[in-house]
């Protein structure tokens, strides 16, 4: 954020700026003597400032010296008269500063502008509508001006002092204090009191790790002061609800928990991640999904019908994946054309391959990053433009994978065998079922969402991220709103011409039409005694299926989903046994993941590339990557 201006503009009003960025008024008062700065967070608030500011400053005056303190009200992007009366109270009060915002900063952002105006070493700041009485501010602004805490912090939920809040603001409250307290760590009971004070070091070292600017900023800047070993006072306050809240019980509510979930992988799940237990846990999820197969298959059984598969069948198997890779380098040559790279085939062939290796090696689609390190270690394309690559590219595979899925459930439909599909599913225990869950819901899900960018892509309205912000509107909206917004800019480079979209959606289609070949020859090595139209179908749907699966890295490779959505489709919808479908879905996938380990070995012995170097050099540029599914 940038910092305020204590200045007007000539032939402008006390209080307002020429451009209406932001201002803070009224730079007459001696500013060293100023010591406890005061800040009103103000949104179309033009029916109580006034009253607000006038109690703040007598009670200010009650207990502080003259001049001691000053009164900023935090304008944000007001629609109503706000800034017109903000902007009259500074021009009439050297004591009282207007810092305003033409545009929405969110609630914490606006804090946070006007508290690096602020010019005291404590900052508080309380909601203008004075639903916490007034006669605690001293207790709050004495608590960090004595040096008794670094931050100080009113409670409506401290034993012997509830408020009375209507249900539907207190049960809301006491669900998410009581998340907070359990996922976060936090020894306090309220974290979203809006009557809060900071001494200026705690502030300052906090603000620059506090990521949310909406409402979540009071419960993430208590949050970290616990943990950066800050002392944190929270006290009993009268507290009386007034009129309704700004709170929108559903977007707010759910951009808050997702703000939870954030705060808790970057404060207690990212600090112990590290390669090894990447590694442990994914081959541990891995071994664990097929144990659950266990519990409803021989595996002895399974192991006997690999035995018995015919080796020509498989040999081909392996030649025709093998001949997809060509065809991926293809594709991955005319997206970058697309972006105005032009390389050989070869190189982005092999390119590629260590990719897809790193995939199966690391977990977390860490193979995503080497393939953007490689082309820029070895032709120099820029970090941005290799993950804006990968982003085209997994969303065309989305369409394609979930497109195929589609297609051929609409042909059992028509044929009368999904009812008999969805007793199998339902009727399932262990891997198989919770991999079809996950595939249907993940197909779902990406093909809504591939339609929505595709709509976007050719609109100049963002459908996609039209439908984030009716959901939430907080700072972790604004995140996935950009995510969606590059994804569109790329697709819509990359397929914004007829020529570019025909190009590497036919690739596309060629790619996962061989990938389903090689699971199509796997199935006839076992001499399944199927139709060749029968055959056909339940290649492409199973193996459709198991690729939305593994959209989820929870193992790497997507060991385990794969073969149990296989499995468990093929016994759906063919009069196989499980075993023999176990088989042939785990020899199905041990042939595609030795092809790519192969390759991949391959390609960094020629192109002299180490995983473990790239991996290790793609880490600060670890958040810039597009989030993007794990297609092999």
């Amino acid at each position: 954020m940038g910092s305020p201006r204590d200045s007007t503009a000539p032939g402008t009003p006390a209080g307002e700026s020429a451009n209406g960025a932001i201002e803070a008024d009224s730079d007459t008062a001696d500013a060293s003597s100023v010591s406890v700065s005061v800040v009103l967070p103000a949104y179309n608030e033009a029916e109580t400032i006034e009253s607000t500011v006038a109690t703040t400053l007598r009670t200010l005056a009650g207990f502080l010296p003259a001049e001691s303190f000053e009164v900023l009200v935090a304008e944000d992007g007001c629609e109503d008269r706000t800034p017109e009366i903000a902007a009259r109270l500074a021009a009439a009060d050297e004591r009282v500063r207007h810092v305003h915002s033409d545009a929405r900063l969110g609630r914490g952002g606006a804090l946070e502008r006007a508290f690096e105006a602020a010019r005291g070493d404590v900052l508080a700041y309380f909601d203008t509508d004075l639903a916490t009485d007034i006669s605690h501010l001293e207790e709050l602004i004495d608590r960090i001006r004595i040096g008794e805490a670094d931050v100080a912090t009113g409670s409506r939920w401290l034993p012997g002092n509830v408020a009375d809040r209507p249900a539907k603001r207190g049960v809301p409250s006491r669900v998410y204090n009581g998340l907070v307290r359990t996922l976060l760590r936090s020894d306090l009971r309220d974290h979203q009191c809006g009557f809060k004070a900071f001494s200026r070091e705690a502030f300052e070292t906090l603000a620059e790790d506090v990521e949310d600017e909406h409402w979540f900023w009071d419960t993430e800047m208590l949050v970290r002061a616990q943990r950066a070993g800050f002392t944190v006072a929270e006290f009993p306050v009268e507290w009386t609800p007034k009129g309704d809240t700004k709170v929108d019980l559903v977007r707010d509510v759910f951009g808050m928990g997702s703000q939870i979930l954030r705060t808790f992988w970057q404060l207690s799940v990212r600090p112990r991640l590290s390669r090894r237990v990447g590694l442990v846990a994914g081959a541990f999820l891995a071994v664990f999904a097929l144990v659950l197969m266990t519990q409803y298959i021989d595996f002895g059984t399974v192991l006997s019908e690999m035995g018995d598969a015919d080796p020509l069948f498989v040999a081909a198997a392996a030649v025709v994946y093998l001949l997809s890779w060509p065809i991926r380098g293809v594709r991955y040559r005319d997206i970058l054309e697309e972006l105005g790279y032009r390389e050989t085939v070869p190189f982005l062939t092999g390119a590629v391959f260590i990719s897809q290796t790193g995939n199966l090696v690391f977990p977390a689609r860490a193979g995503d990053l080497i393939r953007a390190y490689v082309v820029k270690a070895r032709r120099g394309i820029p970090y941005p433009s290799g993950f804006a690559s990968l982003a085209a590219e997994r969303v065309f595979d989305l369409l394609t994978i979930a497109s195929m899925a589609g297609v051929v459930l609409i042909g059992y439909t028509a044929t009368g065998q999904t009812a008999e599909l969805a007793r199998t599913v339902t009727g399932a225990a262990g891997a198989g079922r919770v991999a079809v869950i996950v595939a249907l819901g993940v197909g779902l899900v990406a093909l809504a969402a591939v339609v929505g960018i595709a709509l976007s892509a050719r609109s100049d309205r963002n459908f996609v991220a039209a439908v984030v912000y009716r959901i939430s509107t907080d700072s972790y909206a604004d995140f996935v709103a950009g995510v969606i917004g590059r994804f569109v800019d790329d697709l819509q480079t990359v397929a914004g011409t007829r020529r570019g979209f025909t190009r590497v959606g036919t690739s596309s289609v060629a790619v996962w039409t061989l990938d389903v070949v090689t699971a199509l020859l796997v199935l006839a090595a076992f001499t399944p005694g199927l139709a060749a139209v029968e055959l056909v179908a339940v290649s492409f749907f199973a193996v459709s299926v198991g690729n939305l699966a593994k959209v989820l890295p929870l193992s790497p490779g997507g060991v385990g989903l794969y073969e149990g959505a296989f499995t468990l489709l093929v016994v759906g919808l063919t009069p196989l046994s499980p075993e023999l479908a176990l088989g042939a879905a785990v020899l199905d996938h041990a042939v595609k993941n030795i092809v790519t380990v192969v390759g991949g070995y391959a390609a960094m012995l020629g192109l002299n590339v180490s995983l473990t170097t790239a991996v290790e050099e793609t880490r600060d540029v670890r958040d810039a990557r597009d989030e993007a599914p794990e297609l092999d």
